[in-house]
């Protein structure tokens, strides 16, 4: 009998020491999963920030990348439409032996009081063309001021009639009553003409005009255009080409020039 209780006791001694061992193997475990959920956790928002913020960055950058290379493909047409203006208005003055300039032509349009115009009513006439979009914010306003103002002080300086004429390259907005009102606000003289889209490209084209509809939000939108203004003889007849940079002193004196060296 002692014996057994001796054994007993001996067991029941081992017993009480093996607990700890297993509490603290449950902790280690518990521990442990706690260390792996972590593990988890971090490698999710690293996954996070990988998957969310590049692509984003990514956007982005494709983004500015084809704007740039918008602005940069529209200033390369327009720059190569003045240069073959330019080429076309000394092929001009070097003679006929240069052949006919590649700018001008035919067309059908219609004016600002309706009635459908070619070139052949303006035949026997000095004519300056100018092409712009009654909805333009400066530019147009700008240099149709100009224009009107030169064509005033040529005729009070040389006796020269010059018709003014105005074009427009937005004929989704230009309609007839819209081109009548924006022209009598620069000149009494002052031709609108607008078309259909086939009759505005075609007469465009024929000008060596660019132009092309940009920054569009719904029915608001601006045109994108050469500003270029042209002077075309009796015959209708490209004689030569006036930009920007002229004022209005500039281009009074290089018309009368040009007509004067034409009559001689």
């Amino acid at each position: 009998m002692l014996y057994q209780r001796l054994l007993s006791g001996t067991n029941a001694s081992n017993a009480k020491e093996e607990k700890p061992a297993q509490g603290t193997s449950e902790k280690g475990d518990s521990s442990e999963g706690r260390e792996s959920g972590n593990e988890r956790d971090q490698k999710s928002d690293a996954g996070k920030s990988v998957r969310g913020s590049p692509i984003s960055w990514l956007s982005f950058l494709l983004l500015v990348v084809t704007g740039a290379g918008l602005v940069v493909y529209y200033d390369r047409e327009k720059k190569r439409h003045i240069e073959e203006i330019r080429i076309a208005s000394e092929a001009v003055k070097q003679g006929p032996s240069a052949g006919k300039a590649a700018i001008g032509g035919p067309f059908h349009l219609i004016n600002h009081d309706g009635k459908y115009v070619t070139e052949k009513d303006f035949v026997g006439k000095w004519t300056l063309l100018y092409f712009g979009f009654t909805h333009c914010p400066d530019i147009c306003p700008d240099e149709l001021v100009k224009l009107a103002a030169a064509v005033d002080k040529i005729k009070a300086k040389a006796g020269i009639e010059i018709v003014p004429v105005f074009i427009s390259v937005d004929p989704e907005r230009d309609t007839v009553e819209q081109v009548r009102e924006y022209v009598k606000e620069f000149h009494p003289s002052l031709i609108g003409l607008t078309g259909t889209p086939e009759e505005i490209k075609s007469v465009a084209r024929a000008y060596r005009v660019y132009y092309m509809k940009t920054a569009e939000e719904d029915s608001d939108y601006l045109v994108d255009h050469s500003i270029v203004m042209y002077l075309m003889g009796p015959n209708m007849e490209f004689v030569k080409f006036f930009g920007k940079n002229n004022d209005v002193d500039s281009l009074t004196d290089g018309i009368i020039k040009e007509i004067k060296q034409y009559k001689k």
